[in-house]
């Protein structure tokens, strides 16, 4: 009986071993399942080519590249806002109001003489008058003008009784310089005002003259040639000739009138006084002229 019990349990273990071996030997072979893994798993080996999708992201760094140039439009555009101020500097430079004057003036003119002063007393009005200028403005209203005139100066039928002569000639050459102001009344018309100084240079001559020299000299010679020595005509018989260089002043004023060519029509009144030597000589000349 024993022994029979030994024999069926040793074979029951027996049974028992080998269906445990069995089961482990059905699991590897129920493997296959997991051993057929490595076939899905050839994606996973195919994912090496799955840069094929990654192209896109690899095209991506592409997509700055289009936009680099977009970073460099600002770069390239920075000197197209630099020049815009310039732009607009040159252009409000160009709309910039037109200057209303002129650097330089010119000016000629013709007129007769007024006499004043001692002067009056030996030589008559109407004597012919020229002048000529020029003027440099510092604006529209302040400029400095310099004036050369030429004036007649006719001795009185009195003057030359005085002087025992028949005829003579006398004329004055004059330079003035000083500020003349401008004042614009409107588009037409305009006023100006002068003044400054002035060097005067008279000069003439006798004719015919009977004159003794070293006789009395009276108030025609004393201003034709100034103070006479020893209160008598020279003996050198140097009074027929007078040259008188004389400094002094001036004032005055003008009137213009612009015409359509854009030349000023002007009528001045001067007023001039030099003095020198004892003697003066004071001349008004008025004159009518152009200005440009």
């Amino acid at each position: 009986m024993i022994g029979k019990f030994v024999s069926v349990l040793s074979l029951l273990i027996l049974t028992i071993l080998l269906g445990g071996q069995g089961y482990a030997q059905a699991t590897p072979s129920g493997q296959p399942p997991s051993s057929a893994d490595p076939a899905p798993q050839e994606p996973a080996a195919q994912q090496p080519a799955a840069p094929a999708p990654q192209e896109p992201a690899a095209q991506q760094p592409a997509a700055p590249a289009p936009q680099e140039p977009a970073a460099q439009q600002p770069a390239a555009q920075q000197p197209s806002s630099d020049q815009e101020p310039a732009e607009e500097e040159s252009s409000s430079r160009r709309k910039a109001k037109p200057r209303d004057y002129k650097n330089w003036n010119y000016n000629v003119g013709l007129g007769a003489n007024l006499d004043s002063g001692t002067t009056r007393e030996f030589v008559r009005g109407g004597g012919g008058v020229a002048s000529a200028g020029v003027a440099r403005n510092a604006n529209k209203y302040l400029g400095l003008r310099a004036d050369f005139i030429f004036a007649d100066l006719p001795l009185r039928d009195s003057s030359l009784q005085l002087a025992q002569a028949g005829s003579a000639y006398n004329y004055l050459f004059a330079l003035t310089l000083g500020p003349v102001i401008n004042i614009p009344v409107s588009k037409l018309y305009g006023g100006y005002i002068l003044f400054g100084a002035g060097y005067y240079h008279r000069f003439g001559a006798l004719s015919v003259d009977t004159a003794i020299p070293g006789s009395s000299c009276n108030a025609f010679y004393e201003w034709w040639v100034g103070t006479c020595p020893n209160v008598s005509l020279p003996l050198s018989g140097d009074f027929v000739n007078s040259s008188q260089n004389h400094f002094g002043y001036n004032f005055g004023g003008g009137i213009t009138r612009k015409m359509p060519s854009g030349v000023e029509i002007y009528g001045e009144y001067r007023l001039t006084h030099g003095s020198g030597n004892g003697t003066t000589t004071d001349v008004r000349p008025i004159t009518i002229g152009v200005r440009w």
